[in-house]
């Protein structure tokens, strides 16, 4: 017969961080849909959606800053003042899909039906707390876009204007990413880096894409010192470790085989 009083200090004894708590979990994926819902439902009562995020946050001061020293439940008030500017890129980034996607029949079905814009959204708003040293509740909220889209984008990157991901499934962007202005992604696009030993941990370890690049299906772009330079275009399913200057053309030109099989 099983001994449920021995089981349960078995676990108990191989329990080892008492700090965690997975309501931080299902808290923070319910605070990232709120504060999407707040920026873009309209007709809303913007006022009563703050007070109601004000009080998301503080249950995630509660369960997420474990150190004292943080100062969590000063952050508030700092980061609701940066939603207006946050809301703006979000916007142009909305008018980039549009405008780039022949396939987008209006600016709605991009706000409602995009994963490319919903990640980003998401990591503009994850992006803010992880300046401000919010500890886990960023990386949480994109996790959450990341199992709702696909598309996986570290709070750590740094993405500039009019950002598009076109289908996004399978992106990859990793944590010191620098992204510049009027950047398009397509699918299956990673962003990473050459070697993940834990003592590159405050080293730049992504690559920085810079102005009006072009970045098509499936490339690979790895390492801290690449640069990928203003205006180039890479090609679909390019593997790259090294810079490339402006305005260059990167393809890669697989060898294909055919033959006729027996009929």
């Amino acid at each position: 017969m099983v001994n449920k009083l021995t089981i349960i200090q078995q676990i108990k004894a191989h329990k080892k961080n008492a700090k965690l708590n997975y309501k931080l979990k299902q808290d923070a994926q319910l605070f990232t849909k709120e504060l999407f819902n707040t920026l873009f439902n309209y007709p809303n009562d913007l006022d009563a959606d703050l007070d109601r995020l004000e009080k998301l946050f503080e249950d995630l001061v509660e369960l997420a800053c474990w150190e004292i020293d943080k100062k969590c439940s000063k952050v508030w008030d700092d980061y609701v003042a940066e939603l207006p500017e946050i809301l703006r890129m979000l916007n142009l980034d909305a008018e980039a899909i549009y405008k780039n996607d022949p396939a987008a029949e209006s600016i709605e079905e991009v706000y409602l039906a995009y994963p490319g814009f919903y990640a980003v959204a998401i990591y503009r708003l994850s992006h803010a707390l992880y300046q401000k040293g919010f500890p886990i509740v960023p990386r949480l909220m994109t996790e959450y876009a990341h199992h709702v889209t696909g598309v996986d984008i570290n709070p750590g990157a740094t993405i500039g204007e009019h950002f598009f991901m076109d289908h996004a499934t399978g992106i990859v962007i990793g944590e010191t990413a620098v992204i510049k202005n009027h950047v398009k992604l397509y699918q299956g696009v990673t962003l990473g880096a050459l070697s993940v030993t834990k003592e590159l941990e405050s080293v730049k370890r992504h690559p920085t894409i810079e102005d009006h690049v072009t970045i098509y299906a499936n490339a690979t772009i790895l390492g801290g010192e690449t640069v990928i330079g203003s205006n180039s275009i890479i090609g679909g399913n390019v593997w790259l470790t090294k810079s490339v200057p402006p305005y260059s053309l990167v393809s890669h030109k697989p060898e294909i085989l055919i033959r006729e099989l027996e009929k």
